[in-house]
């Protein structure tokens, strides 16, 4: 799959020390190293240093009448678009949360009619890409492998949208979209994990408050750092609101940022992240004959039993392990990986993200992308050691923000002047994690525990380098929660990356996963 184009999201360039490839200050993404984006100026501002207050009143709602047909059937619906503030304990509005609402007509018993929330990720991404490729009415039109038509470009109605099964609520966090903070030097006061999870949970209270969905069974979706919200905001809402949740969906999964960001003394990435070297081997065509004719899943069997054991062992004993098993682990993890041994050898048997997106197609001067390997752009310097970019990131940025911002004013009628910040710089985060890894896992566990109707779906892409699949899989082995409650939680598998659902065949298989999720966890 060439690409002249391709994805976001959510979506973050995750800098890794293992992987370290630095993320570019214009995209933040999910899983984005602490303090990456912090030089990064306010959404369409003047910087950090700038006082000057801004306290604009909310731009008024926009509220617009819909159809779309979904299953044979025509479905009618109301869009709302606008914003509600955040004020703070004495009353004074803190910031404005614009969002974006579609809520079925017609519906007499709402205590029947799921409600479901949804953001992205990065910290720094607006909602704008499961809005626009996965859940909502109306979808960006790509080529059914996700690659990108010529501009300009067109949405689509989506006929795979959640809308017949849960009306959907988009959020934009404070700093992304048209969301923004009263006063520019307190915007910081929303950027962390706690803080940006305090401030999204307000956000559902108030939403839920004001159109009385308080009896609705509700749901939230987050996609890549959103599962890291989502994972936060599950106890934010059992702890401060007293708000318990049916389902939430969990989309490229990062909840223990130990398996993704590696280092110095930190291995677990690299085993975690070799299944999927050898997925993008294998599409690409860079393995063994004998491997190449067998599908996907049974060699990437093959290489989560390689990489759980002997590569992890090989690791984990370093200078101490035999030269001769040391020989075998190069031998065995170019085989699966498409990499030279001489290569793995010089590499200590750690070749990281950056070297293998641009190592694995060397020979036809082409990197690979990181949100999903089955894209592929040339390389402007043939000796690089490292990738230049990431081809599946450029693919689709502007089908989605072109698209996003023609709909916004002549479908939506919202018509705002403001840059809709798509991916900002929301920095520096802070993580609230000092010396340590952030991990939400064990808030996800203690509100299943506390609620142990709560139910949690996972999707995992097999193409996707920035939160790989392998990585949420064991994260959820080492869930602690009861051995009785790991019924409730359910993990599928798409032959896409991080935005699965760009690829038609995903879409089409997401959609029916994830209502047949919402059905099961709101008791239909």
């Amino acid at each position: 799959m060439r690409a002249s184009f391709f994805i976001i999201l959510c979506p973050l360039l995750l800098t890794l020390a293992v992987h370290a490839e630095p993320s570019p200050p214009s995209e933040p993404h999910p899983g984005e190293k602490p303090g990456t984006a912090a030089a990064a100026k306010p959404p369409g501002k003047d910087g950090p240093g700038d006082e000057k207050k801004k306290d604009t009143p909310p731009h008024p709602n926009a509220v617009t009448k819909h159809s779309l047909t979904l299953n044979g059937q025509k479905l009618d619906y109301t869009a709302t678009a606008g914003t509600l503030p955040l004020k703070d304990k004495e009353g004074k509005t803190t910031a404005h949360i614009f969002y974006i609402a579609y809520t079925k007509d017609g519906v007499t018993d709402l205590t029947k009619r799921p409600l479901t929330f949804s953001f992205n990720g990065g910290p720094g991404s607006s909602s704008v890409w499961m809005h626009l490729g996965l859940l909502g009415p109306r979808r960006v039109k790509l080529k059914d492998d996700g690659t990108a038509l010529p501009p300009p470009y067109e949405l689509v109605d989506n006929e795979y949208s959640l809308l017949d099964e849960t009306d959907l609520v988009f959020i934009d966090p404070v700093g992304t979209g048209y969301s923004r903070a009263t006063k520019l030097d307190e915007a910081k006061k929303f950027y962390g994990l706690k803080e940006d999870t305090r401030s999204i949970g307000e956000f559902i209270r108030l939403y839920a408050t004001k159109n009385t969905r308080w009896a609705s069974p509700k749901f939230i979706i987050g996609e890549s750092y959103g599962t890291t919200r989502a994972a936060a905001l599950s106890g934010e809402l059992l702890k401060e609101h007293h708000m318990n949740l049916n389902g939430i969906m969990l989309v490229s999964t990062v909840l223990n940022f130990q398996t993704i960001w590696g280092g110095q003394g930190n291995d677990l990435p690299n085993v975690l992240y070799l299944p999927s070297f050898t997925a993008a081997a294998w599409y690409h065509k860079k393995l063994a004959p004998d491997l190449q004719k067998l599908p996907l899943e049974q060699v990437l069997k093959q290489a989560e039993t390689f990489a759980s054991g002997d590569y992890n062992q090989a690791l984990l004993l370093g200078t101490s392990l035999e030269k001769k098993k040391y020989e075998a682990v190069v031998k065995q993890m170019a085989r699966l990986t498409g990499l030279s041994e001489a290569y793995l050898d010089r590499a200590n048997l750690r070749p990281g993200l950056h070297r293998f997106n641009v190592e694995l197609l060397r020979d036809r001067d082409q990197q690979i992308g990181r949100f999903d390997a089955r894209y592929t752009g040339f390389v402007q310097d043939r000796l690089t050691d490292g990738t230049e970019g990431d081809p599946s990131a450029d693919a689709v940025f502007s089908v989605f923000g072109g698209n996003f911002n023609q709909y916004i004013r002549t479908e939506l009628k919202y018509e705002e002047d403001e840059p809709y910040e798509i991916l900002a710089g929301v920095g520096p985060w802070n993580w609230g994690a000092e010396n340590q890894f952030a991990n939400v896992e064990s808030t996800l566990a203690g509100s299943i525990t506390a609620n142990p109707y709560l139910k949690v779906h996972v999707s995992c892409g097999y193409y996707d380098f920035a939160t790989p699949y392998f990585a949420s899989r064991y994260t959820f082995s080492h869930l602690d929660v009861n051995p009785a409650l790991q019924k409730n939680i359910t993990l599928d598998y798409y032959t896409a990356g991080h935005m699965m659902y760009l690829n038609l065949p995903d879409l089409q298989k997401q959609k029916a996963d994830l209502a047949r999720f919402i059905k099961s966890a709101s008791g239909q």
